[in-house]
């Protein structure tokens, strides 16, 4: 039977070694980091990532995090590249080929393309005197630590380094081309961070489905007003278009006594918390938790009190926020 302590100390040994590893990383970090910024800034192409076996798998995800953070970027398989991949290599782009041991024969074919044309090529690896270094025009070199086994077998504690410096390069890069949240959006439409980053605007109703009625309107037809758009709730106008109230449920019950004997401002709430059309749908649900309320009206931030659309709280669950 398996001894739980054992595990757990085993377990959390390889934890403390790569966190041990990654310290050495950060420290280690230098001028070739900075060069290797300041290269896939000027490039023109795209940054083609490449890699065989464990650090294939790592560059797929340097890969995709370049591309989803503003920086163009594929990955290309080596043995691909071979065959005819290489086609898919320009003079404008930069290559980031990846071996831990630096002497990945795959990697042979698509490294000497680089030389032949000119390519400027980033090498990430632990072995600065590999043949990978040597030909490399920037060396992004991970410190040389073993394994997390212990007999230097299992990839471990290098493919935590190598996508630490990958992260590293994605996010330094980032943060050089004054890449946004909004930016952020444009690429992460889809789940949980989609619906993060979503603008009012995105999920609002607006035309029509808008329920709006004007200051002199009889709370007859303010109460058909909410029954027809079914958000419980209606916006007020004035002359301008401007929003000046809201009717709820709430305004209905205290005017009870002779309500259909009223107008819409005689019973509305002035000055109504409103949302402007580019603000994060997640602050819009910060809004009406605290308020404790489910709607929302949208304003134009251009056009203060211009109403451009009605946010509810389900229109936010939906999408995965609340």
């Amino acid at each position: 039977m398996t001894d739980p302590e054992s595990i757990l100390s085993i377990a959390r040994q390889v934890v403390l070694d790569e966190a041990h590893a990654l310290e050495k990383l950060a420290e280690s970090l230098g001028d070739d980091f900075t060069k290797a910024v300041d290269l896939i800034l000027r490039t023109k192409g795209r940054v083609i990532v490449s890699g065989i076996g464990k650090s294939g798998h790592i560059g797929h995800k340097i890969a995709a995090t370049l591309a989803s953070t503003g920086t163009p970027a594929y990955f290309v398989h080596p043995a691909e590249a071979s065959h005819g991949d290489l086609g898919m290599v320009s003079e404008n782009d930069v290559v980031l080929a990846i071996s831990n041991s630096g002497e990945a024969p795959e990697l042979a074919n698509l490294l000497a393309f680089t030389r032949r044309f000119g390519i400027p090529l980033i090498g990430l690896s632990s072995k600065p005197e590999s043949s990978l270094m040597a030909q490399a025009d920037v060396h992004l070199l991970i410190p040389a630590m073993g394994e997390a086994c212990g007999f230097g077998m299992v990839p471990s504690i290098s493919t935590t380094l190598t996508l630490a410096m990958g992260d590293a390069l994605a996010i330094a890069l980032m943060k050089f081309r004054d890449f946004r949240p909004e930016n952020f959006r444009v690429f992460h439409p889809g789940g949980k961070l989609g619906a993060r980053l979503s603008r009012v605007s995105d999920l609002m109703h607006s035309g029509d489905a808008v329920p709006l009625i004007s200051l002199q309107t009889p709370m007859s037809e303010a109460l058909l007003e909410i029954s027809r758009k079914g958000f419980g709730v209606v916006g007020v106008t004035d002359d301008d278009g401007h929003l000046t109230g809201i009717v709820t449920d709430g305004d209905l019950r205290r005017h009870m006594s002779g309500l259909l004997d009223k107008t819409a401002a005689e019973v509305m709430t002035r000055n109504p918390t409103t949302i402007a059309t580019d603000a994060l749908a997640e602050e819009a649900v910060a809004i009406m938790n605290a308020r404790k309320i489910t709607s929302l009206f949208v304003v134009d931030p251009a056009a203060p009190g211009q109403t451009k659309g009605l946010l509810h709280i389900h229109d936010c669950l939906r999408v995965g926020l609340g």
